[in-house]
C-alpha cells in the first residue's frame, strides 16, 4: 500500500511537470504565432526603417560625365579620377601598428610637409578609439595615391592595413586660357556654356552601393554587397576650332589691353554651315588682365549702332527702293527729323548708296529709310521679323536673350523712332543674332542657325550627327544680296574700315561706333564694333568683333578699335602662307596648341584586344579607355612612353591598364 502511494505521488508530480511544460510550450507557440501575425501585418518599410536603415544606407555612385571635345577631337573638358583615403584602425593589428607607425609617420611627414608628431598624435588617438573610417586625405591624383599606398602599413591593403580608398570624379578643363567661359560648367547649382548646353548628353546615369554606419556621422562602403554600377555619359564633339579660338582670343586680348577697354567679344562662324568655330568673351579684372568668364555674346542685348545699317539698307534694297544708282544728299552731315537731331560727324554732300555704308552715314541711312517707310513702318519691320530679329534664337547654350525692337505698338514709339532704328538705336540685339544675320548675307542669302555641336558618341558609336538648319531660305533677292556684298567690300577698301585693307585678302564688313548709357551724366561710353566676312568673293567665315568702353583718350571708333581684331583673325585663319600676312599678325600664340591637341586620334578596344597607345598624348587617350570601361593607372604627363598590357594582348574589363607618360 505504501509502495502504491509512493508511486501515485511520483506519477502526480510527473504529470504536473508535464502539464507545466506543455503549458509553457503552448504559451511560447502562441507568442511565436502572434509574432508571425504581427510581422505579416506590419508595414515592410517600418521594419526596414527599424532594422536596416539605422545601420545601412543606399548611397549614390556618381557617373562620369562624358568628354567634351573640340571639332578636331582635342579634349576641351574631361572627367578625371580623384582618390579619397580613409583608415580602419580597428582592423590593423597592434603589433603591425607598433612596429610600423614610426616609419609611416615619417613618410607622411615628407609627403605632406607636416611634422611626424602631427600624424602620430592623431593616429594614436584614432587607434585607441578603434575608428573604422578615419579620413586621411581627399582629392589625390593617381601619382600621389600610388605613392601613398606603398607606405608602411598601407601597403598591406584594406583587410590588413586598413587602407580604404574611395574613388571620385572631378571635371577638368584642358585649357583655361582660351575659352573657360565658352566651355562653361554644370555644377548642379548653375549651368553655363557648352557644358551646360549639352549636359543632358554628358551626364550619365548614377549607380548605387550599400554603406554601413561607422558612427553618428560616418558611413563605410561595403565591398561584398552588390553594386549597381553607374553608366557614364556620352561624348560630345563641339564645333569649336581650338586654333581659331586661340587666334581670336589673342587678337581680342591684345586690343583690349591696348585701349584699356572694359570687355569685349568675338564670334567666328563658318558661312555654309553656321558652325561656331570660336566664341571669346573677355572681361577686365584688373589692369591689363582679362578673363573669359561671362558670355556677353549671347547674354547681353546691346544697341548695335552702325552695324545695323546693313540690316536697314538690305530691306530697302530687297523692296527695290534703292539700287546702285540711288543717291542721297546728306547736306553738311546734320539733319533734324521729327525734332530729332541726326549727325554724321564727318563730311557732307551727295552720296551713292555704297558710300552711305562705306562712310557710315547716319543721315543718309535715316533719310532713305524714313523716305520709303515712314508712312508704313510695319513694312520695314516685317523684314526684321522675317530675318528672325524679333525672335529668341533656338540654340543649346543657356541664357541667350530675346531681341527688343520697338514698334508702333510700343509705348515708347515716337515719330522719330524709325530713324533711330535705321542706324542701330531703339533696338537691343545680342551679338550672336547679329553675326547670324551677316552670315546669311555671306551665304548668298541663306540664313542658317548657329551650330555648336558636331556629333555625339558613346563607346565609339555615333549616336547623333548635326546638320545645318536653315532659318531663312532666301533673305532677299539675289540682286540685293550682291549689292550689299559689294557695298560691304567697298567699306573695307575705301570706307571707314580702309585701315584694315590688304590686297592679299578681300574682306567685306561694316564698322560700328555706338554710344550707350548716353542719358547718364559722366564720361561718354562707347562700343566699337566690326561685322563682316572673308574672303568677300567666296566667303568662308563670318566674324563679329565688339569692344566695350575703350579709353576715349586712346580711341573709340570701330575702325580703329574693333576692325584690327577682325583683320588679324581673318589673316591667320584663312591665309596659309606667312609671307602674305603682315608682321603684326605673326605674334606668338598665347597657348602652344601642339602640346594639347592631337586631331582625330580615336582609340577603341576591339575584340578585347589591347591597341597600341605609345606615342600618343595621354590626356586624349586615358579618358577614351576609361569611357570604354577600363581602369587606367598612369604616371607622368605628356605622351605615353610605355604601356601594359602590350599591343595585341587579350584583356578583360576587370583588367587594369598601366601607362607610363613623359614627366
Amino acid at each position: 500500500m505504501a509502495v502504491q502511494n509512493e508511486f501515485e505521488k511520483k506519477r502526480s508530480k510527473t504529470l504536473r511537470w508535464g502539464y507545466l511544460f506543455t503549458g509553457f510550450a503552448f504559451v511560447l507557440f502562441v507568442v511565436f504565432l502572434a509574432r508571425i501575425l504581427i510581422l505579416q501585418n506590419t508595414n515592410v518599410q517600418e521594419i526596414k526603417d527599424d532594422y536596416i536603415n539605422k545601420n545601412y544606407r543606399e548611397a549614390t555612385l556618381k557617373a562620369a560625365r562624358g568628354n567634351l571635345y573640340a571639332a578636331d577631337g582635342s579634349i576641351l573638358a574631361t572627367t578625371v579620377m580623384r582618390y579619397d583615403v580613409y583608415l580602419d584602425f580597428k582592423i590593423i593589428k597592434d603589433t603591425v601598428y607598433s612596429n610600423n607607425i614610426g616609419s609611416l609617420t615619417d613618410s607622411l611627414s615628407k609627403m605632406f610637409g607636416k611634422p611626424r608628431s602631427y600624424f602620430r598624435d592623431r593616429f594614436d588617438q584614432q587607434k585607441k578609439a578603434k575608428n573604422q573610417y578615419y579620413s586621411l586625405v581627399k582629392g589625390l591624383d593617381f601619382d600621389d595615391y600610388d605613392r601613398l599606398r606603398q607606405f608602411p602599413i598601407f601597403k598591406k591593403g584594406k583587410n590588413r592595413g586598413g587602407f580604404i580608398v574611395d574613388r571620385n570624379y572631378k571635371r577638368e578643363l584642358a585649357t583655361t586660357q582660351i575659352g573657360a567661359g565658352t566651355i562653361g560648367m554644370d555644377n548642379e547649382i548653375a549651368k553655363s556654356g557648352l557644358e551646360g548646353a549639352f549636359s543632358k548628353y554628358l551626364t550619365g546615369a548614377d549607380g548605387t552601393r550599400l554603406e554601413q554606419r561607422v558612427n553618428s556621422s560616418q558611413w563605410k562602403p561595403i565591398d561584398y554587397w552588390k553594386v549597381n554600377e553607374p553608366i557614364d555619359g556620352q561624348d560630345v564633339y563641339t564645333t569649336i576650332d581650338l586654333r581659331i579660338q586661340d587666334i581670336a582670343h589673342s587678337a581680342l586680348e591684345k586690343q583690349l589691353v591696348k585701349f584699356d577697354a572694359e570687355h569685349g567679344s568675338v564670334i567666328v562662324m563658318e558661312v555654309s554651315t553656321g558652325k561656331v568655330k570660336a566664341m571669346v568673351n573677355l572681361r577686365r579684372t584688373e589692369p591689363e588682365i582679362y578673363v573669359d568668364a561671362y558670355n556677353y555674346a549671347i547674354k547681353d542685348n546691346i544697341e548695335p549702332g552702325s552695324t545695323f545699317k546693313t540690316i536697314s539698307l538690305l530691306a530697302a534694297m530687297d523692296d527695290g527702293f534703292i539700287d546702285e544708282s540711288t543717291t542721297v544728299n546728306v547736306g553738311n552731315g546734320v539733319w533734324t527729323y521729327a525734332k530729332q537731331r541726326i549727325s554724321d560727324g564727318h563730311g557732307g554732300g551727295t552720296y551713292e548708296i555704297s558710300d552711305v555704308l562705306a562712310k557710315s552715314s547716319n543721315v543718309g541711312t535715316a533719310k532713305l529709310i524714313t523716305k520709303y517707310y515712314s508712312d508704313k513702318p510695319e513694312v520695314f519691320l516685317d523684314h526684321l521679323r522675317r530675318w528672325k530679329l524679333f525672335d529668341k534664337m533656338d540654340i543649346e547654350l543657356p541664357g541667350i536673350t530675346k531681341p527688343r525692337i520697338i514698334t508702333p505698338k510700343s509705348k515708347t514709339w515716337s515719330p522719330g523712332a524709325l530713324a533711330s532704328i535705321s542706324f542701330g538705336y531703339a533696338t537691343n540685339i545680342n551679338l550672336l543674332q547679329l553675326t547670324t544675320f551677316y552670315n546669311g548675307i555671306a551665304n548668298n542669302g541663306k540664313m542658317v542657325e548657329p551650330l555648336f555641336i558636331e556629333k555625339i558618341l558613346k563607346d565609339g558609336r555615333t549616336l547623333y550627327q548635326a546638320k545645318p538648319k536653315v532659318m531663312v531660305n532666301k533673305m532677299a533677292s539675289e540682286k540685293a544680296i550682291k549689292m550689299m556684298t559689294s557695298a560691304l567690300t567697298k567699306a573695307v577698301e575705301k570706307g571707314t574700315a580702309r585701315s584694315i585693307f590688304t590686297p592679299n585678302l578681300k574682306m567685306a564688313g561694316k564698322t560700328g561706333t555706338a554710344r550707350f548709357e548716353y542719358w547718364l551724366p559722366g564720361p561718354m561710353k562707347y562700343r566699337a564694333s566690326f561685322a563682316g566676312f572673308y574672303p568677300s568673293d567666296n566667303p568662308k567665315y563670318t566674324c563679329y568683333v565688339m569692344v566695350s568702353e575703350p579709353d576715349n583718350s586712346k580711341g573709340f571708333y570701330g575702325s580703329t578699335v574693333a576692325a584690327p581684331v577682325f583683320k588679324e583673325i581673318a589673316g591667320k585663319t584663312f591665309l596659309k602662307t606667312p609671307q602674305n600676312i603682315e608682321k603684326e599678325m605673326l605674334v606668338d600664340r598665347k597657348v602652344d596648341l601642339s602640346k594639347m591637341t592631337e586631331p582625330n586620334v580615336k582609340i577603341a578596344v576591339k575584340d578585347k584586344t589591347m591597341p597600341r597607345v605609345t606615342g600618343l598624348i595621354g590626356k586624349n587617350i586615358i579618358p577614351q579607355l576609361e569611357n570604354q570601361g577600363y581602369r587606367v593607372d598612369y604616371k607622368g604627363v605628356g605622351k605615353i612612353k610605355e604601356q601594359f598590357p602590350l599591343e595585341g594582348t587579350i584583356i578583360n574589363k576587370d583588367q587594369r591598364i598601366y601607362l607610363q607618360l613623359q614627366n
